[in-house]
């Protein structure tokens, strides 16, 4: 459970006191508290920006539960979380989401989460956006771009005053991991992309990672040394599902095709191919996690297991052959693609250990994607499949997307143009995945429709559009 005391997010401190405020919590049944299964009292301090984070025992597995926190008399609204149920549950309800840009929309996606009831809410990066403020958007940032805890502090404000997006954390418990714009925009290891000097990107690293802890209901072991945080985790879901959440940013090798001549009026994530991109040393999660992550797979009794990351895990070229001939065919580096041959460890990792039912849930791309994982040694023989569950507000910038995906293996289904969230059902016997969309995220009321809608079904690889 977490919570921050910030009476003026936007003034040194949030407005607080300098000192420890102590802060009580409590946990029931009902909204309304009439018994109080469990409670107790911590403190809040400047030294952690007033944050407060609670892991509480003892609670009965798969139940609602309802808390509270209260600081001088005065109650906190009342958030709703439940356990993990301890054996097989009939069907786990979630939903994901990712990239919600504060000035391009409103959150209205979050007011439908929230409607929908969901067991588990995950959110899977660019929770905030550390850009500049700019005047081209619905809404404006206020503060400038962040490089200090201070600043980061005040950009999460920003974003956690927004209503429909506190509405969907009060309703449902969250599994959150940081993708590139809690700390700058395409940053990997101790990079940041734009050639900062990597003690000087570090020391900012630090600041962004102790912002994103302060501010995500995250356990304790996700708590920041400088700029180190143990971000990568599983979640158990009764049998049911295991999730394996991964870093794809902290621990990732340096970019490689960097060209001598400067590529003009192109990013300079997208790079034409070289023999160095299929480095079979080359690591997206470095060596520590990809041996946890083996483990993971090869252990895992759940029926469904879902991978929760960031990026595109499948092979992406951004120019497809025959679209762009006075230009190469270009890698986004900055994904998976960047890394291919991690990629095919993963792939193959599931085959030769025959996890059960592997699905990938990805963010990053702004888009809705669903798309098929071949066998990197049998290009006929499916592994898993791939949902990226398009952006809260972030505009898709990639116009040849659908294009190319159209040239490619793997994609079943690309639509840029709409903005929302996916939903995750699972069963015993089947995973169904809808995307949502919002009607105009230039409206905080927007309605929302279903996009479209897949099914995987238990011990069947490949998706099916229904």
């Amino acid at each position: 459970m977490w919570t921050r005391l910030a009476p003026a997010p936007f003034e040194p401190g949030g407005g607080m006191p300098p000192g420890a405020v102590p802060v009580r919590w409590e946990i029931a049944e009902d909204e309304r508290f009439g018994i109080i299964l469990r409670s107790g009292t911590t403190t809040a301090d400047h030294r952690h920006g007033y944050a407060v984070h609670i892991e509480v025992g003892g609670l009965r597995p798969g139940r609602h539960y309802f808390y509270r926190f209260l600081v001088d008399g005065i109650a906190s609204p009342v958030g709703r979380t439940r356990t993990a149920p301890l054996i097989m549950p009939d069907r786990l309800r979630a939903v994901f989401a990712s990239c919600q840009h504060y000035e391009a929309g409103y959150f209205s996606a979050h007011l439908h989460i929230a409607a929908d009831d969901p067991d588990l809410v995950l959110f899977l990066g660019d929770y905030i956006y550390e850009t500049d403020p700019t005047d081209a958007g619905i809404r404006i940032h206020r503060n400038p771009q962040p490089t200090d805890l201070d600043g980061y502090r005040l950009r999460y404000a920003t974003y956690k005053l927004d209503p429909l997006l506190q509405a969907a954390h009060r309703s449902a418990p969250w599994i959150v991991i940081p993708d590139d714009h809690e700390v700058a925009d395409n940053y990997g290891a101790d990079r940041d992309g734009h050639g900062t000097d990597p003690a000087t990107f570090l020391r900012r690293r630090a600041a962004a990672y102790q912002a994103w802890y302060e501010h995500m209901p995250v356990r304790a072991s996700a708590q920041p040394s400088g700029s180190v945080a143990r971000l990568y985790r599983s979640i158990e879901w009764g049998g049911l599902a295991r999730f394996q959440l991964l870093d794809d940013r902290q621990y990732r090798d340096p970019p490689v095709c960097q060209p001598k001549d400067r590529l003009t009026n192109i990013p300079h994530w997208l790079r034409p191919d070289c023999a160095a991109r299929r480095d079979t040393g080359r690591s997206m999660l470095g060596h520590t996690q990809e041996e946890w992550l083996d483990g993971q797979l090869a252990q895992s009794p759940a029926r469904w297991n879902i991978l929760a990351q960031q990026t595109l895990l499948l092979p992406y070229c951004r120019y497809a052959p025959g679209t762009a001939p006075e230009r190469p065919d270009l890698f986004n580096l900055d994904t998976w693609s960047g890394y291919p041959a991690a990629r095919d460890r993963i792939v193959r990792r599931w085959r030769d250990t025959r996890t059960s039912n592997p699905v990938i849930l990805s963010g990053d791309v702004h888009a809705f994607i669903a798309a098929d994982h071949a066998d990197p040694d049998d290009p006929r023989r499916i592994i898993a499949s791939e949902f990226v569950g398009g952006s809260v507000t972030s505009p898709n910038h990639d116009q040849r997307l659908a294009e190319a995906a159209g040239q490619e293996p793997g994609f079943r289904f690309v639509d840029g143009s709409a903005h929302g969230y996916g939903q995750l059902e699972l069963t015993p016997d089947r995973c169904t995945i809808t995307y949502r969309a919002v009607t105009d995220v230039r409206a905080p009321n927007s309605g929302v429709r279903d996009l479209a809608r897949f099914v995987i079904e238990n011990g069947r690889t490949g998706l099916q559009q229904v």
